[in-house]
């Protein structure tokens, strides 16, 4: 490797591009990112710099190894984008910087059109580009008008989206300019900002007071004010998977929204003018904030609360109308109501989450489970009520009926007002075609295998009309979905370019999801819109451990099982070795310190566990290891993959005695 300092001085003065990605636990959609970025960058004198913000996720770890050719930043905190991003800055060297998200997909020409742009635009300081979801879907935060008391105002309660091309009441994304033509704008989105070093250099960097949101809008400002135009660029395009809308149902986002916005005023707008915009955005602040926390506490708290008013109503009803209109000679006493009902209620609620009806989904099939348990478990445990409670199994039968439907109109409501998210037709039924070469094609559906889901696949689109072992041509994607059953779609980066995928894309049928793979990485990403966040699908997908389903019945062992050996603690003195540590091990796994099954060496590459009293090759952790570390890894990870509830049972019936350590 050359290290004079004349070469280095001259590969500073030939440096066209680089590019700085700020990550944050988004380690698989940086890694398609950045494979999208390599094919982008190839025929230039480029650098990448990606800035990670202390993730957790593992990022260095995953990234570093695979992409030698660039350069990481690893901090020991989140010191905020704008921060992150001044990192790259300082290091990089090239004529244009390019400030990118780690959750974007770029074709293999954008970078060199972008530049070609700039060359015949002498007064432009920064070129934003159209955006698009990962369904294909136009993002309106490409384009942006700067922030004024009206614009904010019509933006935040919503007349924006009731009149989305006008010009008055649509300014905050400047809906009346098409979105497929070029346009000088006022605000470049943060995900992709393509600016001159020169002008950096002349109005400096990126304001460090913005956390998050807002850096974007006060740097495109002063680029303008210093005389240079901002400019959206419609002559490429690229996919962000995560848009604006995945941040608005936080009280999180809209704090800090506000704290930007407030910000940039007190910053850049003075006198009265700043006062009033205060004031106005602070109420419709205020009014979004207070939106937002009515469906904040619908999802996390009132849904269950909600469902178990409509339980007990539905208990209730029936009850009074078998009372009245059926068997009129039968009276039941008030404290039927005031204690049978309220039990039913709760186990109904219990039964519900253990089934995952309070997921991040909703899922019917989780509202019919549940429901169909909770009433055959009562019905079967009729016979062991006392006398005083019991009353005809017709009432919890058709109580449990009107409550399925009452509970399932309330979640029509909720997913049409966007409070919840469906997801009923997203992995219960999914079928998936996937578009490459032979060699792609077995390589992906390796992937999908070790993520659990290549049952779904159905086959492969050709990418030459002249392989005739694949199902169809790639191309005649949208004539297929009326005679081929699939749902899903995913695209194997390799001999295919990006660009063709991203006009592909553009193109599917509605209800059809495109999944993004590069060849050679470890994972597919995608997203069904702008309003759900993007998912990415690898190795790690295929830990039945990591289902929430899985770790809730896990929690229920524990709890179970704590519990048991709790109120027979004094039988157990007789029966497992060391008694007191028993009763240790109880308390612990009772208050999620510990867990009675799990790994048998820590383990940083499997889903987290506490740490556990036996590991789960039978033997107490507390004991010396028998195994080799390697073979203690393998047991590990047979465990995560192949999780079930009933094993953990079966082990702790099987070490029962061994429960005290």
């Amino acid at each position: 490797m050359w290290s004079g300092g004349d070469f280095r001085f001259e590969a500073v003065l030939l440096m066209q591009l680089s590019v700085i990605i700020v990550n944050y636990n988004v380690k698989h959609f940086l890694e398609q990112c950045l494979c999208s970025v390599q094919k982008a960058i190839a025929g230039m004198a480029g650098e990448v710099i990606v800035v990670d913000n202390n993730s957790t996720d593992k990022s260095m770890e995953y990234l570093v190894p695979r992409f030698p050719a660039v350069r990481f930043i690893a901090n020991n905190e989140n010191g905020g984008f704008a921060k992150a991003c001044n990192q790259g800055l300082n290091l990089s060297t090239g004529k244009y910087i390019l400030f990118l998200n780690p959750d974007t997909i770029v074709p293999e020409d954008c970078f060199e059109q972008c530049i070609r742009f700039f060359e015949q635009k002498p007064d432009a300081g920064a070129v934003g580009i159209k955006m698009i979801d990962g369904s294909g879907r136009f993002l309106k935060e490409s384009k942006r008008a700067f922030p004024s008391p009206m614009t904010s105002l019509f933006k935040l309660f919503g007349l924006s989206k009731l009149f989305p091309h006008s010009k008055t009441f649509s300014r905050y994304h400047l809906g009346h300019l098409n979105e497929n033509e070029n346009n000088e704008i006022d605000v470049l989105a943060g995900a992709f900002m393509m600016i001159k070093k020169e002008v950096l250099d002349k109005v400096g960097s990126f304001d460090e007071t913005f956390f998050m949101y807002g850096e974007d809008v006060d740097l495109s400002y002063r680029i303008q004010n210093a005389g240079y135009k901002n400019y959206y660029f419609a002559g490429s395009s690229i996919i962000h998977f995560k848009g604006e809308s995945t941040r608005k149902g936080s009280m999180n986002y809209v704090r800090m929204f506000y704290n930007a916005m407030s910000i940039f005023v007190r910053k850049h707008y003075g006198g009265s003018r700043a006062g009033v915009f205060n004031f106005l955005i602070h109420l419709a602040i205020w009014f979004r904030a207070g939106l937002t926390t009515i469906g904040s506490f619908i999802r996390r708290i009132g849904v269950p609360l909600i469902d178990a008013g409509l339980i007990f109503l539905s208990f209730w009803v029936v009850k009074n109308i078998w009372s009245h209109y059926i068997r009129s000679d039968i009276q039941y006493e008030s404290r039927l109501l005031w204690i049978a009902f309220p039990a039913y209620t709760i186990f109904y609620l219990i039964t519900a989450y253990y089934a995952g009806l309070y997921d991040r989904w909703y899922k019917r099939s989780e509202l019919v489970r549940s429901s169909v348990i909770a009433t055959i478990v009562l019905l079967a445990a009729y016979a062991l009520l006392p006398e005083q409670y019991r009353f005809s199994r017709a009432i919890i039968l058709f109580g449990a009926l009107l409550a399925f439907v009452l509970i399932s109109v309330l979640r029509w409501i909720l997913i049409q007002t966007a409070v919840l998210n469906s997801n009923n037709d997203k992995s219960d039924h999914l079928t998936t075609i996937i578009a490459g070469t032979p060699d792609e094609y077995e390589q992906t559906l390796q992937l999908m295998k070790d993520a659990g889901l290549d049952k779904r696949v159905l086959g492969r689109l050709a990418i030459d009309t002249s392989d005739t072992t694949a199902i169809d041509y790639w191309k005649n994607l949208p004539k297929l979905v009326s005679f081929i059953p699939f749902k899903e779609v995913v695209f194997c980066a390799g001999k295919l370019s990006y660009a063709d995928i991203l006009c592909e894309i553009n193109q599917l049928p509605q209800g059809i999801l495109a999944r993004i793979h590069a060849i050679g990485s470890g994972s597919i990403v995608g997203s069904d819109s702008k309003d759900t966040s993007g998912e990415a699908v690898s190795k790690e997908n295929g830990y039945k451990l990591a289902d929430p389903y899985n770790r809730r019945l896990k929690r229920l062992v524990d709890v179970s099982v704590s519990v048991l050996g709790l109120l027979t603690f004094p039988v157990q003195l007789f029966i497992v070795k060391k008694p007191v540590f028993f009763f240790r091990h109880c308390v612990q796994v009772l208050v999620a310190q510990k867990t009675w099954i799990g790994y048998a060496i820590e383990e940083k590459n499997l889903p987290q566990l506490r740490s556990a009293v036996i590991a789960c090759n039978g033997v107490p952790v507390s004991a010396a290891p028998q195994l080799p570390k390697e073979s203690l890894q393998m047991v590990d990870y047979w465990y995560a993959r192949d999780y079930e509830p009933s094993a953990d049972l079966k082990l702790l019936w099987k070490t029962y005695r061994k429960l005290g350590g």
